[in-house]
């Protein structure tokens, strides 16, 4: 599979160690195809869907990391957005955490083939970990409504941490949906970009959770 060839072609020429990323980005989506034979890590395997839906869709919004001191990707599954981002800002650390044990043994062994020195793998629950980690934001990919995500989250986000979710075209739904919880927990909801990823691969809706 030419993950290589597909990253080449749709990641934007200006993204910061563009070479490095296609090298070992593509590393990654190997790494995944080979397990995805004995684990079930994700459905997408197409070389063209996997690099603009795993790869593409995390490091489209690496500036609004790239001052962060730690960012926690919570939920990581096989690696999403976290990695992506940590080879595009080699100087932010990430934390990706992964409640699964088989799937963060597999994100610590690609972090290791990688050598990713600013990459932290935490085999718990995101929200257990940031009950004793300060962070300085928090990211997460189809984890849970925004509802659901203010009471996972809400207590650091009150604490001064920033999140932002990657979200589908049903995003502003989901805001209006969880505004009684957002207002509780004196959050505020914000879309702050929304595009079309590439090939008719879908809409992402980017929403920022801070404190208000």
């Amino acid at each position: 599979m030419d993950f290589a060839a597909e990253l080449e072609s749709v990641l934007p020429p200006d993204l910061p160690r563009r070479e490095v990323v296609i090298a070992k980005a593509s590393r990654h989506l190997e790494m995944i195809a080979e397990a995805n034979r004995t684990m079930n890590l994700t459905r997408i395997v197409d070389p063209r869907e996997a690099a603009i839906k795993h790869v593409l869709d995390a490091v489209l919004p690496w500036r609004r990391f790239a001052r962060a001191n730690r960012v926690l990707d919570a939920g990581t599954g096989a690696g999403f957005p976290g990695l992506p981002l940590a080879i595009v800002l080699p100087d932010v650390q990430f934390i990706l955490s992964e409640s699964i044990q088989k799937k963060a043994r597999f994100v610590q062994a690609v972090v290791n083939w990688l050598a990713l020195p600013n990459v932290t793998v935490v085999a718990a629950r995101a929200e257990d970990y940031l009950k004793t980690n300060p962070v300085t934001w928090v990211t997460a990919r189809a984890v849970a409504p925004v509802s659901k995500t203010v009471d996972l989250f809400g207590a650091a986000v009150g604490r001064g941490a920033r999140c932002l979710l990657y979200k589908g075209p049903d995003a502003d739904q989901e805001i209006a949906e969880a505004a009684p919880r957002l207002k509780r927990s004196r959050i505020q909801a914000t879309v702050v970009a929304r595009y079309d990823l590439p090939f008719e691969c879908g809409t992402r809706t980017l929403v920022e959770l801070k404190r208000g």
